[in-house]
């Protein structure tokens, strides 16, 4: 493995953390995971999003500087390879849609002082699926909080990320998830494998999975 950091990244539902998972054991990487769990705002902001969008950014940002920071100061002896279910760059994303102007504006100035600060990945996964496949995963995992995410918000999170990485020339793996199963589909799972040990350039680079049969 010639790289040293991956982040993986997709609307909620794409599958992030179950790809993590995976690839961190077959390389034996570090795992680092979004402990969204522990954001106080995030249950009142699907409720009510006007009123708690700010503090849910916040905490978020806050968290996952502090998470990423870590890899700065750190000499990991026993993994030469990091993994993490997120992107840093996803807090400007997500402030982008939540967030007014002047609220976004402010959050933006703190974010370009953070993210000047810390390792960006030498890859990005990304897991493209569409809308429809994330309603069923998110209604999977039953997070009661999540239940009533509308389309019309997952497509602008949808865009907002597909927005990004067309203007952007960071390392990523364009992935079609739209029948993805990284744990009972081998090939699936070699499709990113192959990519990850293949020399690709700066910019994304499109790939699907195989269909069964």
């Amino acid at each position: 493995m010639k790289y040293h950091f991956i982040a993986i990244e997709g609307n909620i539902g794409a599958g992030k953390t179950t790809l993590a998972h995976i690839l961190s054991k077959h390389y034996n990487a570090r795992l680092i995971l979004e402990q969204f769990g522990d954001n106080p705002f995030l249950a009142n902001f699907y409720e009510n999003p006007r009123q708690y969008a700010f503090p849910l950014e916040l905490f978020f940002m806050a968290e996952r500087y502090k998470q990423m920071n870590e890899l700065v100061h750190m000499n990991d002896l026993f993994h030469s390879l990091t993994i993490s279910d997120y992107l840093f760059t996803k807090c400007l994303l997500f402030a982008k849609v939540n967030l007014p102007d002047p609220e976004f504006r402010l959050y933006q100035k703190l974010f370009d002082i953070i993210y000047q600060q810390l390792i960006q990945p030498d890859v990005l996964i990304y897991l493209h699926a569409p809308i429809g496949k994330l309603q069923q995963n998110i209604r999977k995992r039953n997070r009661p909080y999540e239940q009533s995410i509308s389309n019309e918000y997952l497509l602008n999170i949808q865009e907002t990320y597909t927005g990004y990485i067309r203007q952007h020339k960071s390392r990523t793996l364009f992935i079609d998830a739209s029948n993805a199963d990284f744990l009972g589909n081998q090939q699936h799972l070699k499709v990113i494998l192959d990519a990850l040990e293949t020399d690709i350039g700066e910019g994304p680079h499109y790939f699907t999975l195989p269909s069964e049969g």
